[in-house]
């Protein structure tokens, strides 16, 4: 019992080791963390970053997802909004994924730094990015992507110099800053300057207001495409949270201190139970038959005749000196056996006289009966 005791108390230690590390873990974490992220994720809270874009959307009613799988390898649904923004180059059959969607019947939002090739895969004639741009733009049409919105803040990064077939719906002057377009079914926004829907502009002028209308009605799920910024769909270990990886580090480590604990340090086997000395009669009858082999039991009998004697004057209140006749005396009072009488005070002859000298001895010194 003792060491399972010491064994539950050992994997509670850890445990509760385990718990306030992962606690102070988390208490730091809020404390000390930054703002981070990839930009134009929608798990990005550094300013690039477009999760308060995600916010917004959700606050207002749409359901929001995040795709951790490339285009090609996804199942996309026409019925939702599409977010792609600064995704760099597509392969050919993510670029075929995205044209099936639009042509389908989907809504897309799309565009940032530099666009690569997968836009020609859209439109016929796509627009022509080129760097720079205007501080802020106005809607120069009056379609449903800018209804309610005057005027949007933008950081200067991006403007589409060339529309080709798109139609301009906001700019300031001959610089255009987003483009709509359609593929057959499907309708598509494109944005040169993703700066307008990234959490360091979203709460400017109009921004969020041109968000929420690009992303379509109201309760139509939205679909961040996040494979393209390095959020890949994890497995195996690495998909454990890293908190749960800490958690079931610290099982591990209390399962081996149960083991530890339970098993054994060194040495052989230990036996279930303690072996006890034998019984006190059996052990001075083997003593006394080891001792009756020295030919001389005498002897070997006088320091217990000795110290039986003292004992038994000592009880019964006689001097050391006291005559024979009054130990012998004391000796019956106390319940010793003639035997062990005339072990006690005569001679003792053989083994027999020496365990009965032992016995008379363990009898005087436990109280006798008196």
């Amino acid at each position: 019992m003792r060491r399972l005791s010491r064994a539950r108390t050992a994997v509670l230690v850890v445990l509760a080791v385990l718990v306030a590390v992962n606690l102070a873990l988390a208490a730091v974490g809020r404390l000390t963390r930054g703002p981070e992220g990839p930009a134009s994720s929608s798990y990005a809270t550094a300013p690039e970053g477009v999760a308060a874009y995600a916010d917004l959307l959700a606050r207002n009613g749409h359901p929001v997802e995040r795709l951790r799988d490339g285009l090609d390898e996804a199942e996309l649904d026409p019925g939702t909004t599409l977010v792609l923004l600064d995704p760099g180059p597509l392969g050919a059959g993510e670029r075929a994924a995205l044209a099936r969607f639009v042509a389908g019947g989907g809504r897309l939002v799309a565009g940032g730094f530099a666009p690569g090739g997968w836009l020609a895969d859209l439109l016929a004639e796509p627009p022509a990015w080129a760097p720079g741009g205007p501080p802020s733009a106005r809607p120069v049409v009056p379609v449903d992507a800018v209804r309610g919105v005057e005027e949007v803040e933008t950081a200067g990064l991006g403007v589409w110099e060339d529309a080709g077939e798109a139609l301009p719906v906001l700019a300031d002057g001959q610089e255009v800053v987003a483009v709509v377009a359609s593929r057959e079914r499907g309708r598509m926004t494109l944005i040169a300057d993703t700066s307008i829907l990234q959490n360091r502009l979203l709460g400017r002028r109009d921004n969020a207001a041109f968000g929420l209308t690009v992303a379509g009605d109201p309760r139509r799920r939205v679909v961040f495409v996040e494979s393209v910024h390095g959020y890949g769909r994890a497995s195996g270990i690495g998909a454990v949270p890293g908190r749960w990886a800490w958690a079931l580090g610290g099982l591990g480590l209390a399962a081996l201190l149960l083991m530890w604990a339970r098993g054994r340090r060194l040495g052989p086997p230990e036996d279930k139970e303690r072996d006890l000395p034998p019984p006190r009669l059996e052990y001075v009858e083997s003593l006394a038959a080891v001792l009756a082999r020295t030919k001389r039991p005498g002897e070997a009998a006088r320091p217990l005749q000795a110290a039986a004697r003292a004992r038994l004057a000592r009880r019964a209140g006689l001097p050391v000196d006291a005559p024979e006749e009054a130990l012998r005396e004391a000796a019956s009072r106390y319940g010793l056996a003639p035997e062990e009488r005339e072990a006690t005070l005569g001679r003792v002859r053989d083994a027999s006289g020496l365990a009965a000298a032992g016995r008379a001895l363990a009898r005087i010194e436990d109280g006798g009966r008196p």
